[in-house]
């Protein structure tokens, strides 16, 4: 296999693009599979849909691992650590699609959740080691296609494989979509990337000093720190109300499954069209700024649903316009964030991917709550208020990068 590396790399940046976008489109379709399908998933495994619903959290809470692999890939190289977690995503997916038993899911869902935690903010930090600075955006936007087409093509193919095929063939195409990424990402180049003694240093043994020195993020700690926190409170805000919608468009407006799905459709695209605007002008405009007007945008239109909540078409109309520019924001903090800490960047984007996933896992219990409290006014103004912080904490301390 060394040999075969040697002679043949998939070199340039619309290899490696193609590529990742490719595996990406098997690993985010995997991540959104869940929520459409819980019910027929559920009905297949023969278990109850609530017993279900806590394992995909607790597949969701596996991924706050992914530190430690940020940390092994500045140390022993990004390729490495984007291949193990695709065999171990790959790995859950056969164990929940082999309809084994209660802990044989159990199995697969840690499995999944810990690849998915590995690849994805390796692979981002990957492709911002190896893309010149003043295409990083754009780079990374048309990387971030990939999670708009999971939601638009993925889970219509996976739907399409349901219906006709049966309940365990999505789960064994999606793994054998990540087995075919896990072989092509051996044709990939190394990125480079400056490692630094505390790095080095390890993590055997734990002291409070060690466990200080893992999270030190470098002389531009306290910019990496507010972008880290200030992207993960946009999340949070946005998944807020996200949980929500859907109980909220159909006990306020009657929407039914056909309905909501092509709701879901109108996201996509929007969730598409903020990726691709980021790739087109973020670089030019600028990647703190590019984060600040989407934050801005989803301040606006968080604080507006309670106003809008009047008529459907305003709120599906406030719900499309929300995605974009939530869209627009997190996949340009991609790129920004990944210039905080060159030194490393693993860390910094899987600390990252895990200050993101606590949040969306606190919202499970925080929209619901919310909304069955509240109505919208417990939505749109927790979210709006949640998505000023952030923008506060990145304006005041985040930079543009280490330089």
């Amino acid at each position: 296999m060394a040999q075969a590396t040697r002679r043949f790399q998939l070199s340039t940046v619309p290899q490696l693009l193609s590529v990742s976008i490719a595996t990406r489109l098997a690993t985010d379709t995997t991540t959104q599979l869940f929520n459409p399908f819980l019910v027929v998933i559920a009905a297949g495994l023969g278990m109850d849909v609530l017993i279900l619903g806590r394992l995909v959290s607790l597949r969701s809470l596996m991924g706050l691992a992914s530190p430690l692999f940020g940390s092994a890939a500045d140390r022993f190289g990004y390729r490495r650590v984007m291949r193990t977690g695709l065999l171990l995503a790959a790995a859950g997916m056969l164990c929940i699609g082999s309809g084994g038993g209660f802990y044989t899911v159990v199995a697969g869902m840690i499995f999944s959740g810990i690849g998915l935690g590995a690849f994805v903010p390796t692979l981002q930090a990957y492709m911002s080691a190896r893309l010149p600075y003043h295409q990083l955006a754009r780079g990374i936007g048309i990387l971030e296609f990939a999670w708009a087409l999971a939601g638009i093509v993925g889970l219509f193919a996976m739907g399409l494989l349901f219906e006709r095929v049966g309940w365990q063939a999505p789960f064994f195409v999606l793994a054998a979509g990540m087995l075919v990424g896990w072989v092509l990402f051996a044709f990939f180049p190394s990125a480079r990337t400056e490692r630094v003694a505390v790095q080095r240093a390890g993590l055997s043994g734990f002291s409070f000093v060690r466990l200080l020195a893992f999270f030190d993020l470098g002389p531009n700690r306290r910019s990496a720190y507010a972008v880290i926190v200030g992207a993960s409170l946009l999340l949070f805000a946005q998944f807020h109300v996200i949980i929500a919608h859907g109980a909220w468009l159909e006990a306020e407006y009657g929407l039914g499954p056909a309905l909501l799905g092509s709701v879901a459709l109108a996201q996509g695209l929007a969730d598409l069209a903020g990726s691709v605007l980021v790739s087109l002008i973020t670089d030019k405009v600028g990647k703190k700024r590019s984060v600040q007007a989407g934050m801005l945008g989803a301040l606006l239109v968080f604080a507006a649903l309670p106003f809008v909540n009047v008529g459907l078409w305003p709120v599906i109309i406030a719900l499309v316009l929300m995605r974009f520019t939530f869209e627009f924001g997190i996949v340009a903090n991609i790129s920004l964030a990944s210039q905080q800490a060159p030194d490393r960047r693993g860390k910094v984007m899987t600390l990252a991917a895990s200050f993101n996933l606590l949040g969306a896992t606190i919202t499970g219990f925080s929209g619901p709550w919310a909304y069955t409290n509240f109505g919208v006014w417990g939505l749109g103004p927790v979210a709006a208020i949640c998505t000023a912080a952030g923008l506060v904490l990145l304006t005041v301390w985040g930079k543009e990068g280490a330089g």
